[in-house]
């Protein structure tokens, strides 16, 4: 008993600390940079800008504006353009192909956190655009091909505040703040319950005795045992709990900010049982076109895995 006391006592403190002293301060800036840069209509010139461009890609404006959210917001902004897509009218084609580029891109929940721990983020931004596109373009033009390319009446106009004032800018912060403080709120929970399994499985010998039977496979492919227990965390409880993990084994000198980059490639990105689950319920649409997506999403990810291991 004494030691389930301790383990929890400790993942608590880890969530708390990860969620409130490093997610939060980073989300607060950039959630306010994002959406001042969006009440000034930035974004939509940028969108405007871009959107021809991608087309090739299998992406519309809006998906030009995913992109945005899941590298710059959180894993789970890009759910209200989906949301939008499916109810506007874009064809099952390019949704399948903007959730593809979603699933294989960066979250920014994860990604920017980890600056503290060591991620070469200019890096991780570059590949997460690479494998975005090449994750969009599978499924445009590969694994989506057989879906309904038919458009419906299209509005890709972006709602949002406006920030003409001092007043609108304070307005648009404050805003911008709480959606900040919630999604750090909100990881807590996923933290401490993952922090919690992931720490009882270590103290009990679990993730030792998966790492000594995958060892031999692991050292054939030339891949860190390490690598074992933040992986396994990422695809079953999500990029947060992930965080959580690398942020307690960083702190123990038990991964290397070298090992750590070399791996954002597959570590960092919404393609995980909950983010998949998250993400899909945007709409009816959405969930129907998810298989695809997901193929195409591969490709991105392993795309993305090689350039970090190459240029990590």
């Amino acid at each position: 008993m004494e030691i389930l006391i301790e383990i929890l006592l400790k993942a608590g403190r880890s969530a708390v600390e990860l969620s409130l002293f490093i997610l939060l301060p980073v989300m607060v800036v950039m959630l306010s940079l994002m959406r001042l840069l969006e009440a000034r209509g930035a974004l939509d010139w940028v969108v405007a800008k871009l959107a021809p461009v991608l087309k090739p890609f299998g992406l519309t404006g809006l998906g030009v504006f995913a992109a945005l959210q899941i590298n710059f917001v959180s894993f789970a902004a890009p759910m209200a353009t989906l949301t939008m897509m499916d109810q506007r009218g874009a064809s099952d084609r390019h949704i399948a192909a903007t959730l593809a580029m979603v699933f294989a891109m960066a979250q920014a929940n994860a990604a920017l956190p980890m600056m503290t721990m060591g991620l070469d983020i200019g890096l991780t931004l570059l590949w997460s655009l690479i494998g975005g596109l090449a994750a969009a373009a599978a499924t445009w033009y590969l694994f989506g091909r057989g879906l309904s390319a038919a458009e419906g009446v299209v509005d890709e106009h972006l709602t949002h505040p406006v920030a003409e004032s001092a007043k609108g800018v304070l307005d648009v912060i404050n805003r911008a703040g709480g959606e900040a403080f919630k999604l750090a709120v909100g990881a807590i929970p996923m933290l401490v319950l993952s922090l919690v399994v992931v720490t009882a499985l270590r103290t009990f010998g679990a993730i030792d005795l998966l790492t000594t039977l995958l060892g031999p496979l692991l050292d054939l492919l030339a891949i860190d045992r390490m690598l074992v227990l933040p992986t396994l965390t990422k695809y079953l409880a999500g990029g947060t709990a992930m965080m959580g993990v690398v942020d307690e084994m960083r702190r123990a000198g038990q991964m290397s900010a070298e090992l750590l980059n070399a791996s954002a490639g597959f570590l960092i990105s919404p393609f995980d049982l909950p983010g998949v689950a998250v993400l899909i319920a945007a709409g009816p649409r959405v969930a129907k076109v998810w298989k695809p997506a997901a193929l195409g999403a591969c490709i991105g990810i392993a795309l993305r895995t090689v350039g970090h291991i190459v240029f990590a």
